[in-house]
């Protein structure tokens, strides 16, 4: 860790800790600077395993997340270089114009947006605002007027299991790099391209592929649905918490599905949804 000389940090009060403890508010501070926080040891590890070029990255996503412009930031504790020494080791191998710094638990706790750190906080740089999904993907995961930041944040780390292509959220959803949405990820946001304020009747007018709308009301039940119609290239729609999809939404899709339920449950979640979803297409679409 000490191989690169380090700023120490002990003031909760100064400055640069009230600029990064704003990245964990309203996303327009956010999108004014172009970054945001990614807290814990699995998001902030993949991000500077991004930055460092360690990841596997298909084209499309190391557009987002390009090798030496990822990371803006790190700060961490002392105590990193004990509970998690290969994250340290990736901290030292930092080059360039990015700001690192040891800091106190006063500092780590005024940055942080957890109710308690873990003892590191990346700060990264947004993706750019121009890049647009490709309309040959072969399955794509899309998160229509999702809200809650934990369901955002399992659906891209499910849909990154999944081998999805991308992701897409439309507009009026909620902010993907809302801390609790990159810590629910787990990481994953950096190993899928996440595609925000869609237009979603435009997207689907541009789109190769098939659309299935994920639908508790669906008039085909998943279990029942052709093995060649889950092989084809596909794009999900998954629907708000509360209202699901609207008619509108509903009518863009070539087909209503809807995941059974075998028990006495009224409803799935629309992440766990969304898992038994992509993991349909994914395992027919590999031949398995």
């Amino acid at each position: 860790m000490r191989t690169r000389p380090v700023n120490w940090m002990d003031n909760p009060n100064a400055d640069r800790v009230k600029r990064v403890a704003q990245l964990a508010g309203r996303s327009a501070v956010r999108n004014r600077r172009q970054r945001f926080l990614a807290e814990g040891p699995q998001s902030a590890t993949e991000a500077i395993r991004a930055h460092l070029g360690l990841l596997d990255l298909s084209a499309q996503t190391a557009q987002f997340w390009p090798k030496d412009h990822t990371v803006a930031e790190v700060y961490y504790t002392q105590r990193l270089s004990s509970s998690h020494p290969e994250l340290a080791g990736y901290i030292g191998k930092i080059t360039g114009d990015v700001f690192v710094a040891e800091a106190s638990d006063e500092v780590m706790h005024a940055m942080s947006d957890a109710v308690v750190h873990q003892n590191i906080i990346v700060v990264a740089h947004l993706p750019r605002v121009d890049l647009k999904p490709t309309p040959d993907a072969q399955l794509v995961a899309s998160m229509v007027r999702v809200q809650d930041p934990g369901n955002a944040g399992t659906i891209i780390r499910t849909a990154d299991a999944a081998g999805v292509d991308y992701v897409i959220a439309t507009q009026r959803s909620v902010d993907v790099y809302n801390p609790k949405t990159v810590r629910s990820s787990a990481g994953s946001l950096f190993h899928v391209p996440v595609y925000t304020n869609i237009d979603l009747r435009e997207f689907v007018a541009a789109y190769q592929g098939r659309v299935f709308a994920a639908d508790g009301y669906g008039d085909l039940s998943l279990d029942e649905a052709p093995a060649a119609a889950l092989m084809q290239a596909t794009a999900w729609l998954f629907g708000n918490e509360a209202q699901g999809l609207d008619t509108d939404e509903r009518d863009l899709a070539d087909q209503r599905v809807s995941v059974p339920l075998y028990g006495r449950a009224e409803s799935l979640n629309v992440a766990t949804a969304a898992t038994i979803c992509l993991y349909s297409s994914a395992m027919a679409q590999r031949g398995g």
